[in-house]
């Protein structure tokens, strides 16, 4: 059995990888694809927008995560994430023929995709874990999801990221979005090959302490909402919930703010737009590097607690922090700039900051991830969604903010929540992951 439950987390990981190569990839020249329409044809301006895309996709993701366990539970994860992936690859398939209608109406589709699997996944990681191997299994699949930020800023930098223009040109757009739907369409029938563990538990192996499901299978719908409702209630959840919201702010400057910053900044040289996709590259490389850490590590985990790798992440993004603080100016995130900061930009420096952003970000959710399994094995389909929910929440605010404020505001905000988020967190496991280690039920 336990051979058929590592199994699942590889498929898993691999179904994620290729999925989230082709959407992340699709949303990180969403808005560059829109202008280039607008390019190509003046006389027929488009209308829509990549920016408001997203915010429908996250505000609809964020609510739609009180829904999530409700459809989990009903349909189970492994057919949630299927179906879920089906609408992932028809939202990467319309820009092969974008329409506004099209658009707008498949981010709320998406929206709601996304928070049912992102649930689904937190709850077969658990089904498929036990509680020394979650730890492990987070580690593992957070590395196969980040390889996603790898390939696919790799296939734009060689497809665009050569040349001096601002705009895709058509033939471009209709190869690029053809490549990725079917990227996404790989990923899609990866997910048939997941297997369920319990058709292949035998007697040699019953002393497995699984991290169970079987209070989830007999709960129905109705019964899922009210027990994420009910987490709520629980001390230990909302001061994970701080964590969680620190996750989404994190979450939107190293995929949208910082990105836009660098290119932005002219002062880079004349390619410093092709420059977007090298830090999306060195930011998965972070994402990868810390989430084969941590899996490698994560039996050790459970010994010597998840804090200290919490902490390890709190303090390589106050240094990643400080090095935008100073690398980039303060209007970057808002507009092109020819101005320096404190001092002049080096490449070599904001690269060196992307790799710490997705490092930082794989020590913290690599960590939350196994936090949830553990605490919350009875829960863990209610409890993701409650992660999700905050955290998408979360960066939708500070999407909206995004193009607001100047960047050293928009630091601040982080530097403050980065503090309270790593408090948070430490106090849970200081206090409820020693009580359970010690004997205790599941909180």
């Amino acid at each position: 059995m336990a051979n058929v439950m590592l199994y699942n987390v590889i498929v898993m990981g691999f179904s994620f990888m290729f999925l989230f190569t082709a959407f992340q990839t699709s949303s990180g020249i969403e808005q560059t694809v829109i202008e280039s329409i607008d390019y190509d044809n003046p006389s027929e301006h488009f209308g829509g927008s990549g920016y408001y895309s997203q915010a429908i996709i996250y505000g609809v993701f964020a609510f739609s995560n009180w829904l999530a366990p409700s459809v989990v539970s009903l349909i189970g994860p492994r057919v949630t994430m299927l179906v879920s992936a089906v609408v992932y690859t028809g939202f990467i398939a319309i820009f092969l023929q974008l329409k506004i209608w099209s658009l707008y109406m498949m981010s709320v589709f998406l929206g709601f995709a996304a928070a049912c699997i992102w649930t689904a996944q937190g709850n077969f990681l658990t089904i498929n874990s036990t509680s020394e191997t979650v730890g492990r299994n987070s580690g593992i699949f957070w590395a196969m999801l980040q390889c996603s930020l790898l390939f696919g800023n790799l296939f734009i930098f060689f497809e665009i990221g050569q040349t001096n223009t601002t705009h895709i040109e058509a033939l471009q757009r209709q190869t690029i979005f053809i490549v990725l739907t079917s990227v996404s369409g790989i990923g899609v029938l990866m997910f048939l090959l997941l297997r369920n563990p319990k058709q292949h538990q035998d007697n040699s192996n019953q002393d497995i302490q699984v991290v169970s499901q079987d209070a989830e299978v007999k709960r129905g719908p109705l019964e899922a909402l009210i027990s994420a409702f009910k987490l709520l209630k629980k001390p230990h959840m909302l001061l994970l919930m701080v964590c969680f919201f620190y996750t989404g702010l994190e979450l939107t400057f190293f995929s949208g703010v910082y990105g836009t910053s660098v290119g932005n900044t002219h002062l880079f040289g004349l390619k410093s737009k092709s420059y977007v996709a090298l830090c999306g590259i060195f930011i998965g490389c972070g994402e990868i590097f810390g989430g084969a850490t941590f899996g490698l590590l994560g039996n050790r985990t459970n010994k010597f607690g998840r804090d200290p790798i919490v902490l390890l992440g709190f303090i390589t993004h106050i240094i990643a922090f400080y090095f935008c603080f100073i690398n980039l100016p303060s209007e970057a995130p808002i507009k092109d700039v020819d101005v320096q900061g404190y001092f002049p930009p080096k490449l070599a420096l904001a690269l060196v900051t992307a790799f710490l952003l997705g490092f930082g970000d794989s020590c913290f959710n690599t960590q939350v991830y196994s936090i949830l399994g553990y605490l919350f094995s009875k829960d863990s389909s209610p409890a993701f969604a409650l992660f999700k929910f905050t955290q998408s929440l979360a960066a939708a605010i500070a999407f909206f903010y995004a193009n607001q404020l100047m960047l050293q505001w928009q630091l601040l905000i982080l530097v403050v929540f980065s503090v309270l988020g790593t408090l948070s967190f430490a106090m849970v496991e200081w206090t409820a992951s020693r009580k359970f280690r010690e004997g205790y039920e599941s909180i």
